[in-house]
């Protein structure tokens, strides 16, 4: 199976290609615009012919789809699947759609791995679809609500679904949530870290792991959905 490719043209120079099983952390500060990196990591997926899998412990997954609708992103929304944790803890009677499943809470890590295992199975059983981006967003949800043991128990079982799969797993954690014993733990599970770090007004990003040497720093800006990205070592 051929690789994958995050969408980030100055990223997917330095990584050369993303191996189908990969699972990857993405750790950064709070309002650095981790969500929208990961949607358009989503948006390119799904554009190429990905299905892609989203846990949302933050919004409702009628807010994920809204996203992509104001920022007039086109999706096939036949082949993203949604894992809602938010809404039933809001006592709001809302059903299930044909995108959005819902769990109970994001304290429900067996309901929550139920639900990705069902888009899972559909999209690779009923629709043969080869290539699926599963993204958790956030870990540090569950962690608030679990404990390291728990949630590394959960995502053992689910980064080896990944890799099975062929697939690849990203999962966003809020650096300066967890103490740096939690997330030396959670980081044997991943192959490689999308790292995110803020300095003054600005925020940069890197690639550390796949086996290759870390990326530069390159300075990023956020235009509703679009990325830009800047080489700080040559100005480009």
């Amino acid at each position: 199976m051929e690789g994958y490719s995050l969408g980030i043209d100055k990223l997917d120079e330095n990584i050369k290609g993303i191996r189908g099983g990969s699972n990857i952390m993405m750790i950064g500060p709070p309002m650095s615009g981790k969500e929208t990196i990961i949607n358009d990591i989503i948006y390119k997926g799904l554009k190429s012919g990905d299905a892609a899998v989203i846990v949302t412990t933050k919004e409702p997954g009628e807010n994920v789809i809204d996203w992509f609708n104001y920022n007039n992103l086109e999706i096939p929304l036949e082949n993203l699947g949604i894992v809602d944790c938010v809404t039933k803890t809001l006592g709001v009677p809302t059903s299930e759609t044909s995108n959005i499943k819902r769990a109970s809470s994001p304290v429900d890590l067996t309901g929550i791995g139920v639900k990705i295992s069902q888009f899972l199975e559909e999209f690779w059983m009923k629709k043969n679809i080869r290539k699926t981006r599963l993204c958790i967003v956030s870990l540090s949800t569950i962690l608030m609500y679990s404990n390291i043991q728990t949630v590394f128990r959960f995502l053992h079982v689910f980064t080896g679904r990944v890799k099975a799969a062929g697939a690849i797993g990203i999962y966003v954690v809020e650096e300066g949530m967890h103490d740096t014993q939690a997330i030396a733990t959670l980081k044997q599970l991943f192959d490689g870290v999308l790292e995110i770090k803020q300095e003054e007004d600005s925020h940069y990003i890197r690639v550390v792991g796949f086996g290759k040497k870390s990326s530069p720093w390159y300075e990023y800006s956020l235009d509703g959905a679009q990325i830009e990205l800047k080489d700080i070592s040559n100005g480009e």
